[in-house]
């Protein structure tokens, strides 16, 4: 039964869709809009350093995901090696928690988008444009997959192209090329010392480490569409190279230019970053540029989490773990049921962002700010415990089609550095009541899914016995 639902997924996804659909998760308000309250935080030199500590955090998880979605390729793919590697109980934790991580996201972006809109259409409620960003995506989602991964592809153009143009203007700009208004010339990196290289001291690094790896959530997203893409053996390994190399230069590359543009007193949140760095160097309409821009990303985050969420509820039913409502597939490879319950999930979201923002919502975010790291520890874990078992076997790691360099060390590093961001969040008064929150909530799925077990072995010796 499962092979055949397997089967009618369609392998229509390409390197560069897979290259993008991550990126396409990656860069989104974190990058434009939060990068401002991290350089406020740990300052430029400690925000670089936080960035290229995220980014190694993000490989070393990767290499770990592209070995185990290279030897065993499906759809949802880390919930499942979880389960087998860990425990079913962990693997139905990790797939609730990557669902509502993703479904929260959905609410938030929804609200951005409409909010952004105000700026060219002021007359228009936000809910409006909300309600149709909703149905715009859910559309790009239940045509085709590729139809999906095509859209993708194009918003996610967008955002790098604009983070290019950033970059090479912001450089331009730090060397003297262009004349900046209010500020010397050619400030190269004088910015960079201006409040010593910790302004807020040398732990304010690893508080803000939560805040990065939430900015860097969505590269494991190529292991999600490892079930729908085509040749995965190649296309898997080539766009984890690729998409980590891309990282580092956009968002090392952007705070760089932000950092040197823009000094610590002027950042925060109550602006994009970007714009003010763009009026100064007098970049005409730099304020609707990067609203189109921002608003673009937002939709390609929210397209990429509609489709994340939909597949880890496919595959929880597929595994005959919650109701097989959720494992229907349309004849083009669309699992409906799970699209619509998703959306849901995202539609609720959203209503408790504006009903229950110091409430609710709060404790959401909290959970899915903390679930991602949660979800690459599991990553790590199963990795360390899967090549354990394949050598246990008796067989021989030359005949893995791609394997994970350094074993034990890059799994247990990994997983080291996931726990550390999570025991540093306890240090932080904002961010503590993501550990309040997300721990009763991973223990709430763990109890759920031994009793849903339980009840289940009960029903069946009971229909046995009669």
């Amino acid at each position: 039964m499962d092979k055949n639902r397997q089967q009618e997924f369609q392998r229509k996804m390409k390197t560069r869709h897979l290259v993008m659909l991550s990126l396409g998760g990656v860069i989104g308000t974190g990058l434009f809009l939060s990068s401002g309250y991290t350089i406020q935080q740990a300052g430029p030199f400690g925000t670089i350093l936080s960035y290229l500590i995220g980014a190694l955090v993000v490989y070393l998880v990767m290499l770990c995901l592209g070995e185990l979605s290279v030897h065993m390729p499906e759809t949802g793919a880390f919930h499942s090696y979880a389960a087998k590697y860990i425990g079913p109980g962990t693997g139905y934790t990790v797939a609730w928690l990557y669902w509502l991580t993703w479904t929260v996201a959905l609410g938030s972006e929804f609200t951005a988008a409409g909010l952004l809109m105000q700026r060219w259409f002021p007359f228009i409620n936000v809910w409006v444009w909300s309600a149709f960003f909703a149905i715009l995506i859910f559309v790009l989602n239940v045509l085709t997959v590729k139809f999906f991964a095509e859209s993708e592809f194009w918003f996610a153009s967008v955002k790098v192209v604009a983070i290019v143009i950033f970059i090479v203007l912001g450089g331009a700009a730090m060397a003297g090329l262009l004349p900046m208004a209010h500020s010397e010339s050619a400030p190269l990196f004088s910015n960079f010392n201006q409040a010593g290289l910790f302004p807020h001291g040398a732990f304010s690094l690893i508080m803000t480490m939560l805040a990065v790896n939430f900015a860097f959530s969505g590269t494991e997203l190529i292991g999600i569409a490892a079930g729908e893409t085509a040749n995965p053996e190649k296309t898997i390994p080539k766009a984890i190279r690729t998409t980590l190399w891309r990282l580092i230069i956009f968002f090392v590359g952007t705070i760089v230019v932000l950092s040197a543009l823009l000094p610590v007193s002027d950042a925060g949140v109550a602006k994009s970053p970007f714009v003010t760095v763009l009026e100064r160097i007098g970049v005409p309409y730099s304020g609707d540029i990067m609203n189109f821009v921002i608003l673009t990303a937002i939709l390609s985050a929210a397209n990429s989490g509609l489709y994340a969420s939909s597949r880890m509820l496919w595959s929880l039913a597929n595994k005959n773990t919650i109701s097989p409502f959720f494992a229907k597939l349309t004849k083009r490879g669309v699992p409906i049921n799970a699209v619509i319950f998703s959306m849901l999930g995202g539609a609720l979201a959203l209503l408790s962002s504006i009903v229950a923002p110091d409430t609710v919502y709060i404790v959401l975010v909290s959970i899915s700010g903390l679930a991602v790291v949660a979800v690459w520890m599991s990553i790590s874990a199963s990795q360390f415990l899967f090549r354990r078992q394949y050598i246990k076997e008796g067989k021989s790691v030359k005949d893995l089609a791609y394997r994970a360099p350094l074993y034990p060390l890059v799994p247990i590093a990994s997983f080291i550095l996931c726990l550390a961001s999570c025991i540093g969040i306890a240090f932080d008064p904002t961010q503590r009541i993501a550990l309040y929150c997300g721990i009763p909530f991973i223990l709430f799925c763990y109890g759920s899914y031994y009793l849903t077990q339980s009840l289940k072995k009960r029903g069946a010796d009971y229909a046995e016995q009669n």
